[in-house]
């Protein structure tokens, strides 16, 4: 003890009388064989598809840090405090993560496609300049609200594509989720590569269509993330059946992408989009952009419509929130036929911003964010060493009531009337720093748009189940566990 003590203060002066990182609380699993059985259907008492649960379980046993030993050699230090967090997400130099390693695997096996493995598996100097050129056409809130008029254009045309549906004045409750998948998908295309694939129209619903594979195969892809980054990992020596899953969908989604940079290369008028900005950049090559235009149609679809679904699940709850949401709508579309003002985004929604905020504290887009530590640290006293895996549990720190009065209840007010005296580091749904989601504000400016039309237009009432609250189903990003069943009732 004497000895590590004596090594971590040379090292670093933050780590002077840390606890060694052998003594951080959590399961090591039976003689330390590791905790991996426990996730094995029929077996275990965890789930990949319920990791939420999990870390409120290991959350009560062990206490605000958790080490769990996946396998001999292989640990995960869980946090849950949000200090701890701020100290990981704050590392300086290029923070590397470990994730997507078997979409890292797939593109290393064609390259005469990619350079790189893309944006979200790529660590290092690779990593970072890709991110340096990648972010300018994005970071900038001017930027982003250029894309207005074509956002609120496609949002109408959704409106119009529910309506297809409609009775009288009701449109019958039906599964939101894929009705909102085409809608982001829509989107994705239209402000990534300028192109439109009329994902609304009758042939685009169809089960071999363009669109329909393509929402088909960013599931697909999702799903198999997690299943591939943790355990065994056997799929770096035989194909398994959730590695052929993955590289099947990407193949297509790969075909897709290039097809559709393609189509904007060849477009004499196109109009503004990230694919026409990041060809015309000289320290990006075509490799790079074909990588990110694959990595922008796997991040673009499911993120925004699971995040979108759980938005309006809490809104359709809340009739309260619902009724203050519409006075809003009111104010910025006084006639709802008329085009959304882009300023009015920046300077007049409000409580469209704290409610789209109240739904990711609840229903964020993941559990947490990891790191891959890229020097010794200290978290919350104990000495964890450089290279360890760290993970934060953000949604379970955002439903614990030593963070948020009532922390189950839906709430927007909070950030209204408390948002000072709330940490930072509790909420963040597309993660902090230079590893943030890169089209946070996209993504964001997407769905106060699509809240802003559809409250503007239509009352939501929820039709799902009324026995439970709406859960996650952690497909690494989160996606409802159940139908969101919302009818909408037209205000005019």
């Amino acid at each position: 003890m004497l000895t590590k003590l004596l090594k971590i203060n040379c090292t670093s002066r933050q780590c002077t009388f840390a606890k060694p990182f052998e003594a951080i609380p959590g399961p090591r699993g039976p003689f330390g064989l590791g905790n991996l059985y426990n996730y094995m259907p029929g077996i275990g008492s965890y789930s990949w598809l319920q990791l939420h649960k999990a870390g409120q379980d290991k959350y009560d046993k062990y206490g605000s840090i958790v080490r769990e030993t996946m396998v001999p050699g292989q640990d995960i230090v869980w946090l849950y405090d949000p200090k701890d967090i701020a100290t990981l997400l704050n590392e300086r130099d290029c923070p590397q993560r470990r994730s997507h390693l078997a979409l890292a695997q797939y593109r290393k096996q064609r390259p005469h496609v990619y350079k790189t493995t893309g944006l979200l598996p790529t660590n290092g100097p690779d990593w970072y300049r890709l991110r340096s050129q990648l972010q300018k056409e994005l970071s900038a809130p001017k930027s982003v609200r250029n894309f207005v008029p074509q956002v609120d254009g496609v949002t109408q045309e959704f409106l119009q594509f529910l309506r297809k549906s409609q009775q009288d004045q009701v449109i019958p409750a039906e599964d939101m989720l894929p009705k909102l998948t085409r809608l982001n998908l829509e989107l994705t295309c239209l402000l990534t590569f300028g192109v439109r694939l009329d994902s609304f129209s009758a042939a685009e619903q169809h089960p071999k269509s363009r669109s329909t594979r393509l929402m088909h195969a960013a599931e697909t892809t999702n799903s198999c993330i997690l299943p591939t980054d943790q355990g065994l990992q056997l799929w770096r020596f035989i194909e398994t059946p959730s590695f052929r899953k993955l590289r099947q969908a990407q193949l297509y989604m790969e075909s897709a992408a290039l097809e559709l940079v393609e189509q904007n290369m060849q477009n004499p008028t196109k109009s503004a989009s990230l694919i026409s900005a990041y060809m015309d950049n000289r320290h990006l090559d075509r490799y790079d952009v074909v990588g990110t235009a694959a990595d922008l149609l796997l991040a673009g679809i499911d993120t925004t419509s699971y995040a979108s679904a759980f938005l309006l699940y809490h809104v359709a709850r809340n009739r309260d929130v619902q009724q203050r949401l519409y006075e809003e709508a009111l104010r910025v579309l006084p006639d709802p036929k008329e085009p959304l003002c882009a300023d009015n985004l920046r300077t007049d929604i409000t409580y469209t911003r704290a409610v789209l905020k109240e739904s990711l504290r609840l229903n964020p887009i993941s559990i947490g964010f990891g790191r891959i530590l890229n020097q010794d640290t200290v978290l919350s006293g104990y000495f964890v060493p450089k290279g360890t895996t760290v993970v934060t549990q953000n949604m379970v720190a955002c439903r614990l009531a030593q963070h948020f009065d009532d922390p189950l209840s839906f709430q927007p007010d909070r950030w209204l009337q408390q948002r000072n005296a709330l940490n930072p580091y509790l909420v963040l749904p597309f993660g902090h720093g230079m590893r943030a989601c890169i089209a946070r504000r996209l993504a964001e400016q997407n769905m106060h748009v699509l809240l802003l039309r559809l409250l503007r237009n239509y009352e939501l009432i929820w039709r799902g189940q009324t026995d439970a609250e709406l859960d996650v189903i952690t497909l690494l990003i989160n996606k409802p566990n159940a139908p969101v069943l919302i009818e909408l009732r037209s205000r005019f």
